[in-house]
């Protein structure tokens, strides 16, 4: 194994690949394309812009098609509202109204006829899910135009009761996925979806991890291959850090002190217990799956995981160097004001990753 590739420049983002990589539908814009802005006034937008760059292929890089929405799921009309520059939008503290405007994206961009999740469960952003999804797709293909992306496996670990990525990853990229939770309610409402949802059927296999502080073991099978593992990993420490950090966001949107406390308590954005908190919070989890990641090394050509906390990168470029791991990459993305960041790992060398690309995902 090469001399491991931990340095402090790998905090770097990741560049784009200059081709485009071929998805599962022709509905994205081509990665080489410029992203064009509309020079006319925001009051005669139909849409609202997501500001700040998503992935060029993001289905979404230039904002939600309100109108569009509302033809593919005419119940989201009841919750859109003209801003004050004569925009269209929705109240995005109003979890009935975000929850709605999921089922609608899911539906006119993605296929999905049928899309719900329980009161209380994580109720993720669309755009930024899927840019994860666009961004280590460049990271597997390396480059390299004939990669054959629906013949990827991919393990999501923790898919909650959403299972937004492998919904999205099939439906874009016609990847094969199994996903695991510790919660088999979650689980259950997952299996929900793809039962009510012919094109997923056969792409997606659930698998519940009955050790919760365990994250690979358990779940990847012996002979059992993998071209990347996702993971959007619990956030707080203790669900009381969770609360507040759902007040400080009902904040952010400038809510008045009334309704802030009053949205708050009803969780607007969502979270059942294992998805918002663990004992150590994100930096426990990602020193957890790091470690066990070793184990797996020579079955799982990419681990992956979004990284929130900037501060947590260190120890893990560190956990990531004793173990002599030969490539680390992490990627920046950016939606609005919120950055956040995807670690990548590979125990295989630029050589074997080749040679793997050749003898799996060759067309």
């Amino acid at each position: 194994m090469s001399k491991p590739a931990v340095k402090p420049t790998a905090s770097a983002p990741l560049k784009i690949a200059a081709s485009p990589i071929n998805t599962k539908t022709n509905r994205t814009k081509k990665a080489g394309a410029k992203a064009k802005v509309s020079k006319a006034p925001i009051k005669n937008r139909a849409s609202a812009e997501i500001k700040k760059t998503l992935h060029p292929r993001n289905a979404h890089l230039h904002g939600y098609d309100f109108p569009a929405l509302i033809n593919a799921l005419p119940k989201l009309k009841t919750f859109v509202r003209p801003t004050a520059y004569g925009a269209l939008s929705i109240d995005f503290a109003d979890p009935q109204a975000v929850k709605m405007l999921n089922t609608a994206l899911l539906k006119h961009h993605y296929g999905i006829e049928f899309w719900d999740i329980p009161a209380g469960a994580l109720c993720p952003p669309i755009p930024g899910r899927v840019d994860y999804l666009h961004y280590v797709a460049d990271l597997l293909a390396e480059g390299d135009k004939s990669c054959a992306m629906d013949n990827v496996r991919v393990l999501d670990i923790g898919t909650g009761a959403n299972g937004i990525y492998p919904i999205l990853g099939s439906q874009v990229y016609g990847w094969q996925f199994v996903a695991t939770d510790i919660n088999a309610d979650s689980l259950s409402n997952v299996q929900r979806i793809i039962e009510l949802n012919p094109p997923l059927q056969g792409r997606l296999h659930l698998r519940l991890q009955s050790n919760e502080k365990a994250v690979f073991e358990g779940i990847i099978q012996t002979e059992e291959r993998f071209e990347l593992t996702l993971c959007n990993p619990p956030f707080h420490a203790s669900m009381a850090e969770a609360n507040e950090g759902t007040k400080r966001k009902v904040n952010n949107l400038q809510l008045n002190r009334r309704s802030a406390v009053k949205t708050a308590t009803t969780l607007n954005f969502g979270g059942q217990a294992a998805e918002l908190w663990c004992q150590g919070g994100e930096r426990q989890f990602l020193a957890t799956m790091i470690s066990e990641s070793q184990s797996f090394a020579e079955q799982c050509l990419w681990f992956t995981s979004l990284v929130s906390k900037k501060e947590n990168l260190k120890p893990c470029y560190q956990a990531l160097a004793q173990l002599k791991v030969d490539t680390v990459k992490t990627i920046e993305m950016q939606q609005g004001n919120k950055i956040t960041r995807v670690l990548a790992w590979s125990f295989q060398s630029a050589d074997k990753r080749k040679i793997w690309r050749g003898e799996r995902l060759s067309r």
